[in-house]
């Protein structure tokens, strides 16, 4: 049996999505095969040891319907230590450390501090194996201007966007000057985003010029840099892909949120946020092309274990764009990712044991290379 570390919470504005993440992998991960291990990362950016009293299905799927409950997070367990070459560590009542058992971490982090490479240099530094894309891809799949750009330079089409720093705005003419670079590149409406953020937090969608200026300061509460994006008249098409060196992309579904976008209260909070059409209608010569792009996509932002890229596909023409990638995709009750997979084939429970194999897989190759020189 093997002890799997559940990494859950984490310092970023998605702690919250995390928990329901956490508990619905938990509730679906096979006992017989796994012991778990519950690490909880407070929004201080502690790292607690937790008490796993939750219901386990033993491996068996639940239903779609499903209503899956938060992991609760408290503060006041063992504090769990990683050490560089060591693994973790939890600190005992005597104010020691001793080791904590693992074989592998699944990472169930979603935003900074989590899924843009952080935690993944943690793991590195310790030894340990770990679920998910490395530092290089997880890094890259977070930030959204580097990932257009690589993105572009493949020959893949992203949607147009103009990149704002947070020194800019010294700038006295700095709303005037971006007002007409707006108007003359794509236009109101806009959509407004951090650069590093992830489930539509901060993000806004900007008529005018009126409203752009609480857009820009909502979006620099979350990031240094933010996006100020083209809107797309499209359908949201989602395609979850798995793997390493050869990732398959599972056939997409579509998103059809009931508000003006697909913002964090469509995700998470309102039941009625959007709808959801799995597979997505699509012809067959526009299903290959979005399972050939987001394989492309994948294999170059360096991208392994699991992926869930989003495009857009253009109402009048059918062009695809993609809007961005989430190498930690949620994994709630009706997230789309193993949604997809299911309805693929690969239902929920073997999907964690294919990401775990993919951990595994990963560890054991770079573990091979030589990290000195000479004889």
């Amino acid at each position: 049996m093997k002890t799997i570390v559940l990494l859950y919470g984490g310092k970023s504005g998605e702690h919250e999505v995390s928990l329901i993440s956490a508990a619905s992998i938990l509730s679906h991960l096979d006992r017989t095969a796994y012991r778990p291990i519950l690490v909880g990362i407070t929004k201080k950016g502690e790292w607690v040891l937790q008490e796993d009293d939750s219901p386990s299905s033993g491996g068996a799927a639940l239903s779609e319907s499903a209503v899956m409950p938060a992991l609760h997070l408290s503060e006041q367990g063992r504090r769990i230590h990683i050490l560089p070459g060591a693994g973790l560590a939890a600190v005992t009542s005597a104010g020691g450390m001793e080791s904590l058992p693992c074989d592998i971490v699944f990472p169930i982090l979603h935003g900074t501090f989590g899924e843009d490479g952080t935690v993944q240099g943690l793991l590195e530094c310790a030894g340990l194996p770990y679920v998910g894309a490395g530092v290089l891809g997880s890094a890259i799949g977070m930030d959204k201007q580097v990932t257009k750009e690589l993105l572009k330079q493949a020959g893949i089409a992203v949607v147009d966007s103009i990149l704002v720093h947070s020194s800019d705005r010294a700038n006295p003419l700095f709303f005037a000057v971006l007002a007409r670079k707006i108007e003359a590149r794509f236009g109101w409406p806009c959509f407004v985003k951090p650069a590093c953020s992830g489930s539509s937090v901060g993000t806004s969608k900007v008529k005018d010029l009126e409203t752009l200026e609480a857009a820009i300061a909502k979006a620099f509460l979350y990031d240094e840099k933010i996006l100020i994006e083209e809107f797309v008249s499209a359908r949201e098409i989602e395609c979850a892909v798995l793997g390493n060196d050869r990732p398959r992309a599972f056939a997409p579904g579509e998103v059809i949120p009931s508000h003006e976008f697909y913002d964090y209260d469509a995700k998470y909070t309102d039941p009625n946020g959007a709808s959801f059409r799995v597979p997505a209608p699509l012809s067959p010569e526009q299903n290959d092309a979005v399972l050939a792009c987001a394989v492309k996509a994948y294999r170059t932002l360096c991208l392994s274990g699991m992926a869930r890229v989003d495009f857009f596909m253009d109402r009048k023409t059918g062009d695809l764009a993609i809007n961005e990638v989430n190498t930690i995709p949620g994994f709630t009750s009706i997230s789309m990712y193993p949604r997809l997979c299911r309805e693929g084939g690969l239902p929920y429970p073997e999907l964690i044991d294919s990401l775990i194999d993919f951990g595994f897989e990963r560890f054991e190759r770079k573990s091979e290379l030589k990290f000195s020189y000479g004889s």
